[in-house]
């Protein structure tokens, strides 16, 4: 069995937003306070985790995981790898550099944000990190096969990820039909849905339904929301009977 942990459901544009008065942003309901999206995959207590943003440290304290071994990262933006310099206690606590497996483009800005990290003579105590390259194939975790997806964030190339019957999306706007085919038969997608009005860079509520019914996952989740797509439990009322809206601590079981 798999199990999904949604660490973050939200944005940078998300919630709450500092100054504003919106129902969402004053609510004090758990599923409207959202860290920066994030996800867990257990399987065989192996954690696969995919992007580490700036909440990455509170993400872990909140979930009480004391065993990470692979970091899938979807893309180079700040709110996807802003955390990864707190990867460093799971290199105390495991005893090894942290594997991180992303594209070229993601590489080279890691070494960027982080290059205390990757010097020959590194600062005692600096993260540790074992990156792999990975393109749009295929490619083995500790024998866990992913398939990466590539979807269109505006103009930049990111990748989704499959795992069996699991599929995570985030931070898309389009996605080609023959990425479409690596994401059919899923019993759970969980896709981006950031607010009901149209975005340049992110599926907006109509477009992630939309996608949602031409690829009949048996369940879908969405994920990267912002504030103004309005409160967790009106929203959900309004949602086909299999979509469901993440929050915060939900996890789900995988047969």
């Amino acid at each position: 069995m798999m199990q999904i942990t949604f660490l973050g459901t939200g944005t940078s544009q998300g919630i709450p937003v500092i100054g504003c008065e919106c129902n969402v942003c004053k609510s004090t309901a758990l599923e409207n306070k959202r860290l920066r999206s994030s996800v867990l995959i257990s399987l065989n207590a192996f954690n696969i985790l995919i992007d580490s943003g700036p909440d990455f440290r509170a993400q872990m304290l909140a979930e009480n995981i004391t065993r990470l071994h692979a970091i899938l990262l979807t893309h180079a933006h700040k709110d996807h790898i802003g955390g990864l310099d707190d990867v460093r206690a799971f290199n105390h606590l495991m005893q090894k550099p942290m594997d991180i497996y992303a594209k070229n483009d993601v590489i080279s800005a890691l070494k960027r944000e982080y290059p205390y990290a990757f010097e020959t003579c590194k600062y005692p105590g600096a993260p540790e990190f074992k990156v792999h390259e990975i393109e749009n194939q295929i490619f083995d975790v500790e024998n866990i096969k992913v398939t990466p997806i590539e979807v269109m964030h505006w103009n930049l190339k990111i990748l989704g990820f499959r795992i069996y019957d699991f599929a995570y999306i985030t931070d898309a706007n389009a996605i080609a039909d023959k990425e479409k085919e690596k994401i059919k038969g899923l019993e759970v997608l969980v896709i981006n849905a950031l607010r009901k009005e149209k975005h340049i860079s992110h599926f907006n509520l109509e477009e992630a339904l939309d996608l949602i019914k031409e690829l009949k996952p048996q369940k879908a989740y969405l994920t990267h929301i912002g504030h103004q797509m309005g409160e967790h439990d009106v929203i959900q009322k309004l949602l086909p009977k299999n979509v469901f809206i993440a929050y915060d601590g939900l996890k789900i079981d995988i047969l």
